[in-house]
């Protein structure tokens, strides 16, 4: 579907891959264990995009990881983050973990509260080397940029104290308020993913619920207004 200047197509959430296994009630916007849907095998680097609800006391055991950058936002509830490079971190809502698996890495991830759900996006980038060194990152925002309503959280070059990924990839976490409107850029050659996670968004003429998303390989000022105070990922992608 069409805006003003650019090409928007819309993922709904009611479209996604769904799996629920009783401690884990997980949403794929793109193919994904046993989710398989060849027209979604991903968006230019952007692998995997989850949306995982886990119960209380759960998580996913120790598991290997190779080849691929991979982080988690927590949206709500805490997670309990273990590794094989030897990290072991709790995680607050509004925090991101990033974990570059390059050449194999183990980790866990767990909910470590005994009555409170944990809600996170699990998100898979494909890096743009191999053979990568493993590593671990995080990142938190600052007094300043808590209630930013457009904050860069993670890039290829770490600016603006964002987190470092290996790949063309600028992401950012959108909290807009209700009436607020942001734009973003996209320059020639790139891609633009929002995922939206809670609110409501206008994008063009088209509204968004809690698990859409709106994409566009179409370069232009994209323009996406709050019709109610909104939280959402913004990825610009080569």
């Amino acid at each position: 579907m069409k805006t003003s200047t650019n090409e928007i197509t819309i993922r709904r959430s009611s479209e996604r891959g769904h799996a629920n296994h009783g401690w884990l009630d997980s949403y794929h916007s793109f193919s994904f264990a046993g989710y398989h849907d060849p027209a979604h095998m991903g968006f230019r680097s952007l692998r995997v995009v989850n949306q995982d609800i886990i119960a209380p006391g759960a998580g996913f055991p120790a598991h290997p990881h190779r080849e691929m950058e991979i982080f988690s936002y927590i949206v709500s509830g805490t997670i309990a983050h273990k590794d094989s490079m030897g990290n072991g971190r709790e995680l607050k809502p509004g925090q991101i973990q990033l974990m570059s698996a390059g050449t194999g890495v183990t980790h866990s991830e767990f909910n470590p509260s005994p009555t409170e759900p944990l809600h996170i996006l699990q998100i898979w980038i494909l890096p743009n080397t191999s053979h990568l060194q493993p590593s671990y990152t995080e990142w938190h925002p600052s007094a300043h940029s808590e209630n930013e309503p457009k904050v860069l959280v993670i890039s290829s070059d770490g600016r603006e104290d964002s987190a470092q990924i290996h790949q063309s990839a600028d992401i950012y976490r959108l909290k807009i308020h209700a009436g607020e409107t942001i734009t973003h850029d996209l320059v020639n050659g790139r891609g633009l993913w929002l995922q939206l996670i809670k609110g409501e968004l206008t994008a063009g003429e088209v509204t968004l619920f809690p698990g859409d998303a709106a994409s566009s390989e179409s370069p232009g000022i994209f323009t996406f207004t709050a019709k109610e105070d909104s939280e959402a990922l913004l990825f610009d992608l080569a």
